[in-house]
């Protein structure tokens, strides 16, 4: 992973440099003269793995799944971008907002939904996905990454973020993100993994690609 893709830029923010996107802003984040607005990293693990480890291989116009869009802080970042993306919320307090922020996004689609039934939502997201980017907060993180790889592509990716408390709040981090891993190996093969400590802790992103 390299540089930063295509519609994020570096911009000057309160004298050091930040992540920002183009677009209308949605939680109070700084924009700047040229309508940039800071993709905060502390709000947002995307964000946080962009600014540390840069392009993960995000292409203009990709389609991108993501489950787990919340209020819409990362979504609204990588539909500014030009993606194409279908977010999926199961919680009804975050649906409200998350369709406010589609409401100035045409590439932005908010699924109410369950990520753990796919087949509920088969209907409305496309088929051959660029990507899979997956933030639930569940212990069947492993299982949800499988049961979605429906929608991508054969040369499809996923960025994985396990968290490791939702899963199993006994054991240590490491236990867990090695027990995740050997579940999706049938699935995907990881190509990176990455902690995110510093700005999430017990948290590791795992970029993979299709089997």
């Amino acid at each position: 992973m390299s540089d930063l893709p295509e519609g994020v830029q570096w911009r000057q923010f309160g004298g050091r440099q930040r992540l920002a996107t183009r677009g209308d802003p949605v939680y109070g984040e700084p924009v700047d003269a040229e309508g940039w607005r800071v993709w905060d990293t502390n709000r947002s693990k995307v964000g946080a793995l962009l600014e540390t480890h840069g392009d993960p291989g995000f292409e203009p116009d990709s389609g991108v799944l993501y489950l787990g869009a919340a209020t819409g802080t990362t979504v609204s970042h990588l539909a500014d971008m030009g993606l194409l993306v279908y977010a999926v919320e199961l919680s009804a307090y975050a649906a409200d907002a998350l369709l406010e922020v589609s409401r100035s996004r045409p590439r932005l689609f908010p699924i109410i939904a369950d990520a753990r039934h796919p087949a509920r939502y088969a209907g409305t997201v496309e088929a051959d996905l660029s990507w899979l980017i997956q933030d639930v907060a569940s212990a069947e993180q492993a299982q949800i990454a499988t049961a979605n790889r429906r929608f991508l592509a054969d040369d499809g990716m996923s960025m994985i973020f396990i968290k490791a408390r939702s899963i199993d709040a006994t054991a240590s981090p490491s236990t867990v993100f090695a027990d995740v891993e050997a579940e999706l190996t049938d699935t995907y093969e990881i190509t990176a993994r990455v902690s995110m400590d510093t700005t999430h802790e017990d948290h590791r992103a795992i970029i993979a690609k299709v089997r």
